[in-house]
């Protein structure tokens, strides 16, 4: 990241690595980065340094560079270690601490109408508690600065980066992004943004209804729940906005609707794991026993496929997936379909895509 600010920027960098074994890989990418540029004479890979150091030393980095640049710091970007085997992900595992930094990097940034720029690269895994503690020790250093929370994912409803956007690196107006990085090269981003910030006003509380036949049932990606701009996608492909949440937590965070939704790029589709009509009600619970009268359901309502998207023991998961492949596909149906858990009770949802309803 460091070589391609630079190289983009076309400004010198300066990095800090904990340990000088990083410190020297580092280096050697910044060099094969310019090498493969042809930019080994250019003034920002000449005068760009790599150090080893915890990064709270800020006068005497700087000092490495006196005599080849004499400029404030235009933007400190900051990714502290954090333990492999973290269980809590708490702010006093980071090394170094943020606060420490913040105190020691201070005097040095240019000067800028809307303050220093940082960008902040935390463990996906913050709770909403933990962002606010994150808030509080830049509200100590600079009170008020702007900032843009972003959370990006590649999928399977995981956050795999969480970023702070700080001062004149935030966006103005947008506390909150969302980034949904596409799985083809090339394909457009999904970006989604809003200027609430507290987790009152954009996470979604469960409200649990009795199920029913005949309404929609959406299962959606469970980092765009985290981000808070669920609210704000659903505007845009639903006529109801929030409808009823009858799950918001886990992997299957689980949306009913009596309207299907509309996605309007094909981007949204991306959030959606599965969504589709409910058109039966089951109330015996799945075991080995109750896979063949499953069958039989989905064949009244001629379904080709059946997708299992509820928890279940791992071990069950390929054996009662596999059965339902097996026997399906040898009766002609023509209509996907998923089975989902209603979260009040032992009921099975039997749902018809939405493309096939």
């Amino acid at each position: 990241q460091l070589a391609a600010h630079a190289s983009i920027l076309q400004r010198p960098a300066l990095g800090i690595e904990l340990s000088p074994q990083r410190a020297q890989a580092s280096a050697k990418n910044m060099q094969i980065v310019a090498r493969q540029l042809k930019a080994e004479s250019k003034p920002w890979f000449k005068e760009s340094r790599i150090l080893a150091g915890d990064g709270t030393d800020a006068s005497g980095a700087l000092e490495v560079l006196r005599g080849h640049i004499d400029a404030p710091v235009a933007l400190l970007h900051l990714d502290p270690a954090r333990p492999r085997n973290s269980r809590t992900h708490g702010l006093d595992e980071m090394q170094p601490s943020l606060d420490d930094v913040f105190a020691a990097w201070k005097p040095y940034f240019a000067e800028h109408p809307r303050g220093p720029a940082l960008l902040l690269d935390l463990s996906p895994r913050l709770t909403a508690v933990q962002r606010n503690k994150v808030e509080a020790l830049v509200d100590n250093i600079w009170p008020g600065l702007g900032r843009t929370w972003v959370w990006t994912s590649r999928g399977r409803g995981r956050v795999d980066r969480l970023a702070l956007w700080l001062g004149a690196a935030s966006s103005e107006g947008v506390a909150r992004r969302f980034v949904r990085i596409p799985p083809r090269l090339g394909d457009e981003p999904l970006v989604l943004s809003t200027a609430l910030e507290s987790d009152e006003e954009t996470f979604p509380k469960p409200n649990v209804y009795p199920p029913k036949r005949g309404e929609y049932v959406s299962i959606l990606d469970a980092a765009l729940l985290e981000s808070g701009l669920v609210s704000t996608w659903l505007e845009g492909v639903s006529k109801e906005g929030m409808g009823r949440w009858a799950s918001v937590d886990g992997r299957r965070p689980q949306l009913h609707h009596d309207h299907p939704l509309q996605p309007v790029k094909r981007s949204d589709n991306l959030l959606i794991q599965a969504t589709g009509k409910v058109v039966a009600l089951i109330r015996e619970p799945l075991s080995d026993q109750s896979i063949d009268g499953l069958v039989e359901i989905a064949l009244e309502h001629n379904m080709k496929s059946l997708t299992l998207r509820l928890n279940m023991d791992p071990a069950d998961q390929p054996k009662w997936q596999g059965s339902l492949d097996r026997q399906l596909s040898r009766r002609h149906g023509e209509r996907d379909g998923f089975v989902a858990q209603h979260p009040s009770g032992d009921v099975l949802l039997l749902c018809v895509c939405h493309s096939e309803s």
